[in-house]
């Protein structure tokens, strides 16, 4: 696995970054794309729905984790 490389993104006008792994910044882009939302909208739901405590990066890569469980569990 890769270190994390610091990616911008845009929450609700603001710009921000977050570090990603490669891989997790993938899978981040892939599950935008699969329900065809932004990956900025769909960074914006994680981090409206983030435990305050979370770092953003750390809820994003939570958020990937539970999402491909949940696919793996029932199927695509």
């Amino acid at each position: 696995m890769s270190r994390p490389i610091k990616r911008s993104l845009t929450l609700r006008g603001h710009r921000t970054s977050v570090s990603l792994e490669d891989d997790f910044w993938r899978a981040f882009r892939d599950i935008a794309e699969e329900k065809n939302i932004p990956i900025n909208a769909l960074a914006a739901q994680i981090d409206a729905d983030r435990d305050l405590e979370a770092g953003l990066a750390t809820a994003i890569r939570i958020y990937v984790l539970a999402y491909f469980r949940t696919r793996a569990s029932f199927g695509p």
